[in-house]
């Protein structure tokens, strides 16, 4: 089976697949807003692969979180807002609900109201609305290891760290390739800021979903000859720029993508075109981790895999899928040892996503070690402390090159800040203390 092959197949997976939407008393539910089909499956089918592969092996090898059964069921969205808002509104009335996990920033925004009103959480792993982070103003989303500000403040120290230091941006030239997208714009401003924190020229070129056509903006970053690009991509639109690159003669080792920008199915497909090609990553790829030799002990071998192609297994997608199950499950986790083993409500798990605190040593023990980090969540800080490293694609594999990074804290926390108290006053929300956040709501 070639290592895309699962996407011939994907066309037949059905609205609901691979869960219960029944929930007893002793089972907690996730609701899938998935895409195994159109320009984005790749993601789709890895992530949401490795997320209920993980909730599968807590089912097979511990009997559920403390008892507790995980069920799902997935709705097909082809990463399409209005049919994730559809999917939302047919799968919301499900008891025992623990979280959503579109992996989509449209379908989060689209969301945001939602959730709040019902008090589930919604979990936007690496990407989604960057304020979002400031738990005092959205007690209900939580933008776990990643956020598009965090994430440019990363790629930045690293581009900066390759010249010798933040003082040798001065007068570089960087061009930021994006996806015409919520998700691809997001981060215009950051970007905008940074280069005149820094001194580095700065161009933003939107590419158009889903970016089958490139030509036009490489042939315009050709005349403006910069030092750098930085790749905001999504799908198809990567290995179309590492390629168009190349035709026009720009080196793939001068290219940095962003966190959706990094996986295999985004360097594969461009052949030679993406050797040398770096990407920042919050996760790493591979099989010989603990947790992903017990997943193929477990649940490959017996013939229970999610993934068509076995070949993916450990892929970027794949284990960030397998990473998000870890911190989805240990939230429910930590959330049960305050409030019982049982099914909790979504107020219960926002708590335990609250208290999310997994320190090397833990990660360690749940098999992860160096597979990521940490993370530490707290009421008013919902992504966690930001660490990332970087990979450069070799033709073969993905290697690391350098260590873990923290972003500029002290720079972002400020304008993330200042626009969560502007989006409180625009909607009426009350800002949040700790004492409002230990309140919670259990039925």
């Amino acid at each position: 089976m070639t290592f895309f092959s699962h996407l011939k197949k994907a066309a037949i997976a059905t609205a609901f697949v691979l869960g219960a939407t029944a929930v007893h008393a002793d089972e907690q539910y996730f609701p899938l807003q998935s895409y195994r089909v159109g320009p984005y499956a790749a993601g789709g089918t890895g992530f949401f692969g490795g997320f209920i592969d993980y909730l599968n092996l807590i089912n097979i090898r511990d009997g559920g979180v403390n008892g507790v059964k995980l069920t799902w069921s997935e709705g097909e969205t082809q990463y399409e807002v209005e049919k994730g808002v559809e999917v939302y509104e047919r799968l919301k009335s499900n008891p025992g609900i623990a979280a959503w996990n579109p992996l989509s920033v449209g379908i989060a925004y689209a969301m945001i109201d939602r959730i709040t009103d019902d008090k589930v959480p919604l979990i936007t792993i690496n990407h989604g609305r960057t304020d979002t982070t400031d738990g005092r103003v959205f007690p209900y989303v939580f933008p776990l290891l990643l956020n598009p500000y965090s994430e440019t403040s990363g790629i930045v120290n690293y581009i900066a760290s390759k010249e010798g230091g933040l003082d040798k941006l001065k007068g570089k030239k960087i061009v930021v390739l994006y996806h015409g997208s919520p998700y691809g714009k997001e981060t215009i401003p950051i970007y905008e800021l940074l280069s005149q924190k820094y001194g580095f020229e700065l161009s933003q070129i939107e590419v158009p979903h889903p970016g089958n056509e490139q030509q036009a903006q490489w042939l315009t970053i050709r005349r403006e000859r910069p030092d750098y690009v930085v790749l905001r991509g999504w799908g198809v639109m990567n290995p179309v720029a590492q390629k168009t690159a190349q035709k026009t003669g720009f080196p793939a080792d001068h290219i940095v993508g962003n966190v959706w920008s990094n996986s295999e199915e985004d360097v594969i497909p461009a052949g030679d075109a993406a050797k040398g090609y770096t990407a920042i990553t919050t996760q790493a790829s591979g099989a010989d981790y603990p947790v992903v030799k017990e997943i193929v002990k477990t649940i490959y071998d017996a013939g229970k895999g999610n993934l068509e192609d076995k070949s993916r297994i450990g892929s970027v997608y794949h284990n960030l899928g397998i990473v998000n199950g870890i911190l989805n499950v240990e939230a429910i986790r930590i959330a049960q040892a305050k409030f019982g083993n049982r099914t909790l409500t979504g107020d219960e798990v926002r708590w335990g996503f609250e208290h999310l605190k997994l320190d090397p040593a833990r990660v360690e023990a749940l098999g992860a070690k160096d597979l990521f980090h940490s993370i530490n969540v707290s009421w008013d800080n919902h992504e966690g402390d930001g660490y990332v490293t970087f990979q450069q694609w070799d033709g073969k594999k993905w290697n690391v090159v350098s260590d873990w990074i923290a972003p500029d804290w002290k720079l972002l926390r400020p304008i993330i800040e200042k626009s969560s108290e502007a989006y409180a006053k625009e909607k009426g929300i009350k800002v949040r203390t700790a004492e409002d956040a230990e309140a919670v709501v259990s039925n």
